[in-house]
């Protein structure tokens, strides 16, 4: 496997980090995969994931999210609504003239909720989307509700602490931390950003019923991070046929990196052995 990192422009002439992995032999290329990060993570959390899907037969191509990783912008907020899905088509757009193909997308977490969105609008065609604990539903409560409004009036871009708690990561006590001394993870987001989510969810719940696209959801069930009630609503919503769904009863957030994660691994192959043979 090789892996080969670089830059790309954003319009606003923001630095976009990607790094992209390729299996070897180059001939047993099948397709590629886009890969989306969460909220104050970065992609360098994915080289595992890209490993697996390279074994696959998939290019695979990751990046950080602006105000993410070592992505430019500051940390955990953006410019407007547009910001992250005019990046992600650039970035997708881009790969998928790489190899000559339409790729696959796959988000986890708030990447989940960008690659949701991203779908639903048809912001780019698409071969398949995967969609790994995403927050399809947020309930503030009612102080955050204040501080929202107020911020959103009079400092939409002042990033506060994301409330995330560490140790419902991952049952693996590695993996929370390595999260904890990572230098490229933040806890922060803005004003701005949460009404990007807030947005998007209403947005990928309307237009649900339209997706006509192979789709995989693969969620905790033990989620204390997100709420897993979206994703259920979510399926619901979509038309008779074109998603699957695995429920992971006992897995936190980062279902990639629980103790136990080969049951996910192992769902997630089989979908796309069906979609690439």
């Amino acid at each position: 496997m090789q892996s080969q990192e670089h830059e790309l422009k954003a319009a606003d002439g923001t630095r976009i980090f990607v790094t992209d992995w390729r299996p070897e032999p180059t001939e047993t290329v099948r397709g590629g995969i886009v890969v989306m990060h969460g909220l104050g993570e970065h992609c360098g959390r994915y080289a595992h994931v890209a490993r697996f899907f390279n074994d696959l037969g998939l290019t695979v191509r990751t990046y950080d999210h602006r105000g993410h990783g070592r992505s430019g912008g500051p940390r955990g907020d953006v410019p407007n609504d547009e910001s992250l899905l005019l990046d992600a088509k650039m970035v997708f757009d881009d790969f998928a003239q790489q190899i000559a193909g339409t790729p696959f997308l796959l988000g986890h977490s708030m990447g989940g909720l960008i690659a949701a969105r991203f779908a639903v609008e048809n912001r780019s065609p698409l071969r398949g989307l995967i969609l790994s604990s995403p927050p399809l539903t947020i309930a503030l409560k009612p102080a955050q509700k204040i501080l929202f409004k107020i911020l959103s009036a009079i400092a939409p871009g002042i990033a506060l602490p994301n409330g995330l708690e560490q140790r419902y990561l991952s049952h693996d006590q590695k993996v929370v931390d390595a999260y904890a001394k990572d230098p490229l993870v933040h806890p922060k987001i803005s004003a701005r950003l949460l009404n990007f989510m807030l947005n998007s969810i209403e947005i990928v719940h309307s237009k649900a019923p339209v997706l006509n696209l192979p789709t995989l959801m693969v969620i905790a069930g033990d989620d204390h991070i997100v709420d897993a009630s979206g994703s259920q609503s979510f399926y619901s919503l979509l038309p008779v046929g074109v998603a699957t769904i695995h429920v992971y009863p006992q897995l936190y957030h980062e279902i990639f990196n629980e103790v136990d994660a080969k049951p996910v691994f192992e769902d997630v192959r089989n979908w796309l052995q069906i979609q690439i043979q």
